[in-house]
């Protein structure tokens, strides 16, 4: 497995601190890093809300690369709040599909990080709907 998946994990484990905002807002339950196209790493945490206004850690991570100027992701890396990795949601495929219409399939998404097993975007979103 390259290193910059070890990397990416120890990123996502960095921010993820479960934690309660307000009696209404939680957050840091699962924590996300993504690499972008240069090689630097973002981090986000799921912010959950309890009227379902609240954003997936991976496209906060997302949210993060785009404020500081970019807008092109090579790999993604999730650890949910039992401390495996997993893929994103739907909802964070599709926005990465739109991010990225003619690339979104190369993304790496790190399924399985005790087993490295790595998936592409593209074989967990074969179809896009646009």
């Amino acid at each position: 497995m390259k290193q910059i998946w070890t990397d990416l994990f120890n990123a996502a484990e960095a921010v993820r601190s479960a934690r309660e905002i307000s009696e209404r807002i939680s957050a840091g339950g699962v924590a996300a890093a993504v690499e972008s196209a240069s090689g630097k790493i973002y981090m986000g945490v799921c912010v959950d809300t309890s009227c379902s206004l609240g954003i997936c850690a991976e496209r906060n991570a997302i949210f993060n690369m785009i404020t500081n100027g970019e807008n092109e992701i090579k790999r993604v890396l999730a650890i949910m709040p039992d401390g495996k990795t997993g893929a994103p949601c739907g909802a964070c495929r599709e926005f990465m599909a739109q991010l990225m219409p003619g690339k979104y399939r190369n993304v790496e998404i790190m399924m399985d990080y005790e087993n490295g097993k790595i998936a592409q975007l593209g074989e967990l979103t074969p179809e896009w709907w646009l």
